[in-house]
């Protein structure tokens, strides 16, 4: 691992725990409740303890202003809700893009198991081979999703996120298997620190017991998205969240002190 690639994971971490909240969904469903003002909430969810927000290229210019030291990453491929299949990932951005935009990292959606899964297998290799000549981490969101595949199945899951470290990743992203016991398989299919993803809003109670149950499974982290910028206090959640991840807190205290009690 070069220095530069240890750098830049630093950027986005603390002490090898990952609290990232993505927010490229603009280009996937619209500008949705918590993107219209991204800067509000990219300024809410990074003075709540989030290491590091992603989102397209073309939104960096409204990142970097509100971000308080935390880290940029760039989402490189993504599809909309309204076109004829979400599934179907395009590139949209270059490692080399990435860095001219100021990012400390990038990322790539890979839906195994699916019928584009060949074409982002390719996209994620060429990405992680741009990358390493920028010293650059590579973070695949490699869910498990296609014809007869469940998207919660922990050796669907261990193979995806085993997947990414066969194609040269640095950290990987996944679903959660629903229980940390189950998630033990997923995080050790592999050497790469496994991050959760929040999947659709549930209560306050509902994310953090989550979270809790994949640290409890071995998860670095978590990459949250709707469960963080759409909630009513962005910050509090981001709180209740870090609390747990780089404070090991239980469900109940990481909520109390986040103020979120009657959550």
């Amino acid at each position: 691992m070069t220095a530069g690639l240890t750098a830049r994971l630093d950027r986005i971490s603390t002490n090898d725990r990952y609290l990232i909240v993505p927010m490229d969904h603009g280009l996937t469903m619209g500008a949705v409740a918590g993107l219209k003002d991204i800067e509000s909430t990219i300024d809410g969810v990074t003075s709540g303890g989030a290491d590091a927000v992603l989102t397209q290229k073309g939104i960096a210019p409204r990142v970097h202003a509100n971000k308080n030291d935390a880290g940029y990453i760039v989402h490189t491929n993504g599809s909309t809700t309204i076109g004829p299949d979400e599934n179907d990932k395009r590139m949209t951005a270059t490692a080399e893009e990435a860095v001219r935009a100021g990012a400390d990292a990038v990322s790539l959606h890979i839906n195994v198991g699916s019928t584009y899964e060949p074409k982002q297998i390719e996209d994620l290799a060429e990405l992680t081979a741009d990358a390493d000549r920028l010293g650059l981490p590579v973070l695949a969101m490699a869910y498990a999703r296609g014809p007869g595949v469940e998207g919660d199945d922990p050796e669907a899951l261990g193979h995806a996120v085993r997947l990414a470290e066969e194609l040269g990743a640095d950290v990987v992203k996944t679903g959660y298997s629903g229980d940390g016991d189950s998630f033990e398989h997923v995080c050790e299919s592999t050497r790469l620190p496994v991050v959760i993803a929040g999947g659709s809003r549930g209560t306050d109670r509902q994310t953090i017991e989550m979270v809790r149950g994949a640290m409890d499974g071995g998860a670095a982290g978590v990459s949250m998205g709707r469960s963080i910028f759409q909630h009513e206090d962005p910050e509090a959640i981001t709180a209740a969240v870090s609390a747990v991840v780089h404070d090991d807190r239980d469900a109940a205290d990481a909520l109390r002190t986040a103020g979120l009690v009657d959550a």
